[in-house]
């Protein structure tokens, strides 16, 4: 039987053989960008691809999401590689969609190219007999945020529960099937002096959907018979940034709000206006305390100018918990790589991910390889070294697979034994369920 070791090195080389097909596939997705629940040129590409590796992939999961499996040589632990497929929207960034805005000023296209391109080296070498247990490759929609007037019209009309992917993922049983779970972001320089790095933990997130009503009136002529629903929310927004200071610098609060509809026409006193926000925290107690202030705030600019607000709360991202042990196995195979020092774990990141909501219901890794250069969800993003963007997470999601599944999958089952959940996939859905809430204020004379 080969080594681990002479597999890994068998697995590199095959993925770097096949370098100009991997590279090409993040190319492609990268100037075909498609925003979340809307994936479907990519799903597809995806599912070709799949198809082509013998690896029966399903789709329409959530939407969008496409499913394939690599069956070991015998039982065992079953691992997830996980690419997003969705895009922001940045339409300052050079190769945005021209019509949508829609842009991949983040990543997930080497996410997609990373996971087939392990996917290649798997398959190609012939891995499977030595493995016991499964290797997934799972391409989910809609990790980002964002379009939620859109998404909140696909909840009404049912076809989703949950506005994110993973959350929905879940709650449809399409992770029923898997043990643990990994994803590989790309990163930038100037985040970190390491090749790849392994935050402890990331900020979780709610999320706001509010309409301001007021009264329209001429606003040149008549503005004291309107009730001006604007500057309610901009009293609002003042008293968010009024609150900083009540936050504290260990549960690393960031609220950002965003004016979605400003009125109508500058002559009329403005008599609707819809703000979004994102209420991040890195505890689940700490984003509920913001969120208690947060509609403080959203009843009080209300309050002030005589108007009304409607308040959606939708449950976002759970803080991330990366897990240490499956951590460190990676790490190796990054220090393997690219020397000692090249791997660094720790710390905690304000973003968000969805990948928290699945690090809450079993062991998972979100790790960063360093490869673009620019400001992240900015127009000037991009990656700058495609044979560490795209080829080096396709490398590193094999090695780490070959490591937890080789033989009888020993590092794999003590990583699932050793592992407390935070919650059941019953108590995760409840929890989320519970954080749809719909409240309304209107001011009334006394």
């Amino acid at each position: 039987m080969n080594s681990k070791e002479q597999l890994k090195q068998a697995v590199s080389e095959n993925i770097d053989a096949h370098a100009d097909a991997i590279i090409g596939l993040g190319e492609t997705i990268l100037r075909n960008p498609e925003t979340g629940f809307n994936e479907v040129k990519t799903a597809a590409l995806v599912a070709e691809q799949m198809e082509a590796l013998g690896l029966a992939p399903r789709g329409g999961l959530a939407l969008t999401g496409v499913k394939g499996r690599l069956v070991g040589g015998a039982p065992g632990p079953r691992l997830a590689f996980i690419g997003e497929l969705d895009s922001l929207r940045t339409s300052e960034h050079p190769l945005a969609d021209p019509v949508t805005g829609a842009a991949h000023s983040c990543g997930h296209n080497a996410q997609i190219a990373g996971m087939l391109g392990a996917a290649i080296g798997l398959t190609k070498t012939g891995i499977a007999p030595h493995l016991a247990g499964d290797i997934v490759f799972f391409a989910v929609p809609a990790e980002e945020f964002i379009d939620v007037e859109e998404r909140a019209a696909r909840v009404s009309r049912g076809e989703i529960e949950f506005m994110l992917g993973k959350p929905e993922l879940v709650a449809k049983g399409h992770f029923d099937d898997v043990d643990l779970a990994m994803m590989i972001h790309t990163g930038s320089r100037g985040g970190s002096s390491t090749r790849a790095f392994l935050a402890e933990s990331s900020n979780g997130a709610l999320v706001k959907r509010i309409r301001f009503v007021g009264r329209a009136a001429h606003a040149g002529s008549l503005p004291q018979l309107g009730i001006n629903a604007l500057n309610a929310a901009m009293i609002a927004m003042n008293a968010i940034s009024a609150q900083r200071e009540t936050f504290w610098e260990k549960d690393t609060i960031r609220i950002h709000p965003i004016i979605t509809k400003g009125g109508d026409a500058v002559s009329v006193v403005p008599a609707e206006v819809t703000m979004e926000t994102f209420v991040r925290g890195g505890s689940l107690e700490a984003i509920v305390d913001a969120n208690k202030k947060v509609d403080r705030c959203l009843r009080a600019g209300a309050m002030a100018m005589g108007a009304e607000v409607e308040i959606h709360t939708i449950p976002g991202y759970l803080p991330q918990r990366n897990d240490d042990r499956l951590g460190r196995i990676f790490g190796a195979n990054v220090e393997t790589l690219f020397g000692p020092g090249e791997f660094h774990i720790g710390g905690h990141r304000t973003g968000s991910t969805d990948m928290g909501d699945l690090a809450h219901l079993m062991p998972a890794i979100h790790p960063y390889v360093v490869a673009a250069e620019g400001k992240a969800h900015g127009a000037d993003w991009r990656i700058n070294e495609p044979q560490h963007g795209y080829l080096t997470p396709a490398k590193l999601l094999a090695m780490t697979a070959i490591d937890l599944l080789y033989g009888d999958a020993a590092p794999a089952k003590d990583v699932l034994a050793k592992f407390k959940p935070a919650m059941t996939k019953e108590a995760y859905l409840e929890y989320q369920r519970g954080r749809f809430r719909t409240d309304r204020f209107a001011y009334a004379e006394e």
